[in-house]
């Protein structure tokens, strides 16, 4: 069900469609133009110049340097413990929140941490491109939305109705 509402508040200069079937255009009300602006998104405020996708990417980007830590780490505790070491220990002093912060300060830790980091970034751009499993992410997104929409619909209503 899609419904629609005319704003005519400043803060809200713009129309929405009244019927289901309508085209999603926006028509802004401006004084020096009446000009309606396509667009067949929601329109998303608050983000500035960067868009929800784009804020996305970012904690996707260091969620990737995170399980390339993960890799590397696991991959150096059966080869090679003294790297290992190393990591552990960098790891302790270092948060992982920002993956490039985190990388960029490995890698001018020492020359052996700076091939730790190397590593890092290598193992981090392959597992983008080549082990993610972007289809997959799209679905479980949209069955993780679904599925806790319809849980908080159901307890809302199981919450208000009981007598």
């Amino acid at each position: 069900m899609e419904s629609s509402t005319v704003f005519s508040a400043p803060q809200f200069p713009f129309s929405l469609p009244k019927s289901p079937g309508a085209n999603r255009s926006l028509v802004f009300s401006s004084r020096k133009s009446t000009a309606p602006l396509q667009c067949h998104k929601m329109y998303v405020p608050g983000f500035g110049e960067a868009s929800p996708e784009s804020k996305a990417a970012k904690h996707l980007h260091d969620f990737f340097t995170y399980v390339a830590v993960k890799i590397v780490n696991a991959q150096l505790q059966s080869y090679n413990p003294e790297a290992h070491a190393d990591l552990m220990q960098f790891l302790e002093k270092h948060s992982l929140s920002d993956g490039d912060r985190f990388c960029a300060e490995l890698m001018r830790e020492s020359s052996r941490h700076k091939s730790l980091a190397l590593r890092i970034l290598e193992v981090r751009s392959a597992y983008c491109k080549n082990d993610f499993e972007w289809d997959n992410l799209k679905r479980l997104s949209t069955k993780m939305v679904e599925e806790r929409n319809i849980r908080l619909m159901r307890d809302y209503v199981s919450e208000t109705s009981t007598t």
